[in-house]
């Protein structure tokens, strides 16, 4: 065979070189004509094809299910079962390897991860394929800058200064220690002292006001750069025997590096942030918080951390971030008699990359909020747009006085939007379903939201029109068959074409069981106890949901390094094989789940 048979395309960049040479010994080049039928329904397959040049679409009967183009192989799941179920036809002429059934079976039973690739459901695949392709968290997070990592500002103080002074700096910055300047020695030196120097200086029995705390710094300070490795700066303290170093550009002091930081650092980077966020005075400290958290979440996913795991991360650090910042503009008693949350995707914990805001403030019924509270609710939402969450285009926001309200009133709206189920309301009603606490008073939700979730759902008209925004942005297998059919120059929108008609479709069989739950996996999870979905149909949504958001992820991270927005578009032409294969496999059933909510809903008779 050719030497150009393309080992890095999925599922052969999964064999060891052995099991190369086997596919280079049992491989042929085939062709086939325009409109040639390359595998019937029905028939016992002989090869696994891998396309070289043209397009091959799948039909399943008369229906167009998936189509596959250069890198794309078909059909393995024939091959393992004995007989093909669909049709595999020509489009234009086509050129393809054709792999020995025997040799596919032999490299299955050699290689475990092949065999998963080739003929698995989408859990198995994303399964194969995160073995394969996560990398070690923690190696990515040694190989990160210090400067990256939490260096806490230096306090300098000067040698004379008396003990009982700088453990009252101690108390009021929160630190360990202090560096401390000796501008009577030859030449100047800097130390630094502790608290295991406070300890000394309280056993050798003298007033602490009369020691000076040059007189028992350290002054073998040990150094390490801002651009130095995070594991070196480690490795330096473990040689060293010491818990911190100073971090210097030159003869500048930049801060203290400690040992305690940089494990917290290594293990959880986002601890690191949290710490930030708890200890901001002012909106400027939480806004410097606020723009790491995009560089932890670069840093989680490309360290191998998956999707949904950092999506809970995210979902923590907000939800802390939002409640400093309103407890920072609002009074203490506003913020005890009302309940601040969040919706969306902020709401059911898939929130990723920065994006609009969607809020609301709930007030607590007879209590009297303070006059300026329209100042106070737009001080927050500027405060958010600060920290990188753009103003919401349909004013979703504590800002908007729609959004803001006592108890009851917001009882009556949202069962006003559920009684009268048109235009805005439905989309009211599916925003505020996914709402989410974050400050002050939890329950003050959870009045409204037992409120919403009492009131009989009866109404399968209503169901109906809810659910059927599935279809509202047009079908991803069509966009599939027309991306590859030619118009490679079109960007996928993820978010229209799989992650809303899934979450919209979770939601709406959420909403007909009435049940209270927010996360998109949550309520997969509740429906299947009921017995509302299947095991199998809840599996593959969920993978299919984490696929998504992991994808769109990649795609938003890329546009951020090349200084665009953000709109998580899946540009076709960066995607390899694999991520092709899963793609195809999960918008497929995006497509099976919207069939079964059609008969759900009956939505074809609308």
């Amino acid at each position: 065979m050719p030497n150009a048979f393309n080992f890095n395309a999925s599922p052969f960049d999964s064999l060891t070189p052995q099991e190369q040479r086997l596919v280079r010994d049992h491989v042929d080049v085939v062709y086939f004509r325009p409109d040639e039928v390359i595998l019937d329904a029905g028939i016992a397959p002989m090869h696994l094809f891998v396309i070289i040049k043209g397009v091959v679409q799948q039909f399943d009967g008369e229906e167009l299910v998936a189509t596959y183009g250069p890198d794309d192989s078909f059909d393995g799941r024939a091959l393992v079962a004995g007989r093909a179920s669909s049709r595999f036809v020509a489009v234009e002429e086509v050129v393809a390897y054709a792999l020995a059934r025997q040799t596919v079976n032999d490299l299955i039973a050699a290689n475990a991860t092949f065999g998963a690739l080739v003929f698995s459901d989408l859990g198995a695949k994303l399964s194969a394929a995160s073995q394969r392709h996560s990398g070690n968290e923690l190696q990515a997070l040694n190989m990160a800058r210090v400067d990256e990592a939490f260096v806490r500002p230096a306090h300098l103080v000067e040698a004379d200064t008396d003990v009982v002074s700088v453990v009252r700096l101690f108390q009021k910055e929160r630190t360990t220690n202090v560096l401390v300047r000796d501008a009577a020695s030859q030449p100047p030196r800097l130390g630094m002292f502790t608290t295991n120097a406070l300890q000394r200086a309280i056993l050798s029995g003298r007033p602490l006001e009369q020691i000076a705390v040059g007189e028992l710094s350290n002054y073998a300070l040990i150094s390490v750069r801002p651009s130095d490795l995070v594991g070196d700066a480690l490795a330096t303290m473990v040689r060293h025997h010491i818990h911190r170093v100073v971090v210097r550009e030159g003869e500048q002091v930049l801060g203290v590096l400690e040992a305690l930081d940089v494990f917290s650092f290594l293990s959880n980077h986002s601890m690191l942030i949290t710490l930030r966020i708890n200890g901001a005075r002012d909106i400027d400290e939480l806004a410097e918080a606020a723009a790491q958290i995009t560089d932890m979440i670069r840093r989680q996913f490309r360290g191998g951390t998956r999707a949904e795991l950092i999506a809970r991360l995210v979902q923590d650090l907000n939800a802390r971030l939002f409640d400093r910042a309103w407890q920072l503009i609002a009074p203490a008693e506003l913020v005890a008699h009302s309940c601040l949350f969040v919706m969306g995707s902020e709401g059911r914990g898939e929130q990723l990359l920065k994006t609009d805001q969607d809020n609301g403030l709930i007030l607590r019924d007879g209590y009297a909020p303070p006059a300026d509270l329209a100042e106070l609710c737009q001080r927050f939402s500027d405060a958010l747009a600060r920290f990188g969450y753009p103003p919401c285009p349909g004013g979703i926001m504590v800002s908007n006085p729609a959004w803001r309200m006592g108890a009851t009133e917001f009882a009556q709206t949202t069962r006003r939007w559920l009684a009268l189920p048109e235009g805005d309301s439905l989309m009211n009603l599916a925003i505020f379903m996914d709402a989410h606490a974050v400050s002050g008073d939890a329950s003050l939700l959870d009045q409204v939201r037992d409120s919403l979730t009492q009131m009989a759902v009866d109404s399968d008209a209503m169901l109906a029109r809810f659910a059927g925004a599935i279809d509202a942005f047009g079908g991803s297998i069509g966009w599939w068959n027309r991306l590859l059919g030619g118009e490679a120059a079109q960007l996928l929108n993820l978010k229209k074409e799989g992650i809303f008609p899934l979450v919209h479709g979770v939601r709406s069989l959420a909403l007909a069981a009435r049940l209270p739950v927010t996360g998109t996996v949550a309520r997969i999870e509740a429906l299947v106890q009921r017995g509302e979905l299947s095991a199998d149909t809840g599996r593959e949504l969920t993978d299919s949901l984490h696929f998504f958001l992991s994808l769109r992820l990649k795609a938003g991270l890329a546009e951020l390094d090349r200084q665009q927005r953000v709109t998580g578009a899946v540009d076709f032409k960066s995607l390899n094989s694999l991520e092709r294969d899963l793609l195809k496999d999960a918008l497929d059933a995006v497509k099976r789940f919207k069939a079964q909510l059609r008969y759900r809903f009956r939505l074809n008779a609308l």
